[in-house]
């Protein structure tokens, strides 16, 4: 079983606790937080399914599984966001991060901080090859984000999908074991 904590100075990524109900709540059910994702703005019960289900994704252990953790600033113990990582093969030793964070967080290097780390983990103990990871074209904060880490965009898909009422694009960036090592 892995099921992992991880720490910088200023964070802690570990996997979501039923206590930590407020602070999911308070970004999950935020308009702008939920602009590029398929879900929308959580109510309150909305929210506590959704953490039910993230508690139970505390490890990867097989390919398939999704490791959702969260981000908790360590001075104030409040989680500020998400970072996820889904082994999609064993045998390609591919995966995917996905982060999500509170705005009042932004631009301050959580997110980086966090999605570091997480590559990091899949670089590292999973031994993955290579990390992807997708985006709204529009989400300007988020691919710059994929680019500060290293990673490269390998596509952009025109028009690709009807999302949310209107045609969209999507980035996709990814970085390969040896560029990750090639960072440190």
């Amino acid at each position: 079983m892995f099921r992992p904590e991880l720490k910088t100075d200023r964070l802690v990524l570990r996997p979501f606790e039923p206590g930590d109900l407020d602070d999911l709540h308070a970004y999950r059910s935020l308009p702008e937080v939920c602009r590029y994702l398929y879900a929308e703005p959580s109510d309150r019960a909305d929210a506590a399914e959704r953490l039910a289900r993230q508690v139970d994704q505390d490890q990867l252990t097989a390919e398939g599984q999704e490791l959702v953790l969260a981000v908790v600033l360590a001075d104030v113990d409040r989680v500020i966001g998400e970072v996820g990582l889904t082994w999609h093969s064993e045998t390609d030793r591919q995966g995917e991060i996905g982060y999500l964070f509170h705005p009042d967080f932004h631009g301050k290097g959580y997110a980086h901080d966090a999605a570091a780390q997480v590559l990091g983990l899949g670089f590292g103990e999973l031994g993955l090859r290579r990390i992807k990871a997708t985006c709204d074209s529009r989400n300007e904060p988020s691919w710059r984000l994929m680019e500060r880490l290293g990673m490269r965009r390998e596509a952009h898909f025109r028009s690709c999908e009807i999302f949310k009422g209107e045609w969209r694009d999507v980035f996709v960036y990814a970085m390969l074991a040896e560029e990750y090592q090639a960072t440190k």
